[in-house]
């Protein structure tokens, strides 16, 4: 068992430190990462952490690219695209809430759930750093009116199709887990993408009042987004 945790403890760290490296994290970004990797990887195992991980490199890579382009039109992430402890906290605690659940009650609606998670964060950050590249006209989405790109709470075509294919990439990381295959591959999907939108409709309307920030918007988005994934796992396990 020690021997276990020693490897958990130098992966995360290890990892942690090469993000902090790149200039993904910030110092008490990459704690709160490297912590949040070690309670992934306790609770569920390897699976879930390497859709974790994954999110992360897509993050990175979707944050960076075109970077320039959006600094100029003054859409690029804050501090040079560089996240602290807040966004690390706000996009994987639900996850980890989830995985408590499975942890103690060996149930694939909570492996559902922590995923879809995981496709909501996923999918949300391709969908806003990709979006703003490639999405032409976007829209409000409690209004449908055309807004500025960036615009909390704007949607476009692109955006959409980048969160469908980035809930898509983690739900496929969950097959391994369970033998209701097409049941968590639709579920962690639709629940991701679903969440999305969602998070989309609380920076229109709760960040932008200035009652949630983006950490704690995402959170709120994840952790409903898992809430969706695990019921539609449920209703089609019941269906089946």
């Amino acid at each position: 068992m020690f021997e276990r945790l020693a490897m958990e403890a130098a992966t995360v760290t290890v990892l942690g430190l090469f993000a902090h490296r790149l200039g993904a994290l910030d110092a008490r970004g990459t704690i709160g990462a490297a912590l949040l990797g070690f309670a992934v990887m306790e609770l569920g195992g390897v699976y879930p952490f390497v859709a974790l991980l994954t999110f992360m490199v897509l993050g990175v890579l979707a944050t960076r690219y075109r970077f320039g382009e959006k600094a100029r039109l003054g859409v690029a992430q804050s501090k040079g695209g560089v996240r602290g402890w807040e966004n690390v906290i706000g996009n994987g605690l639900a996850a980890v809430i989830f995985l408590v659940f499975e942890y103690f009650s060996r149930m694939d609606v909570f492996w559902a759930a922590s995923f879809a998670a995981i496709a909501t964060v996923n999918g949300d950050t391709l969908a806003s750093e990709l979006g703003k590249v490639f999405g032409k006209n976007p829209r409000l989405i409690t209004t449908l009116k055309p807004v500025k790109p960036g615009t909390n709470g704007a949607v476009s075509w692109a955006g959409e199709l980048f969160a469908l294919a980035g809930s898509l990439v983690i739900a496929f990381l969950a097959l391994p887990l369970t033998s209701e295959k097409i049941a968590m591959l639709l579920s962690v999907t639709l629940g991701g993408f679903i969440g999305v939108n969602l998070d989309s409709l609380i920076g229109a309307t709760l960040e932008n009042e200035g009652i949630t920030n983006n950490a704690s918007t995402n959170f709120l988005a994840s952790l409903f987004g898992g809430f969706l994934g695990g019921g539609l796992f449920y209703l089609m396990a019941l269906i089946r």
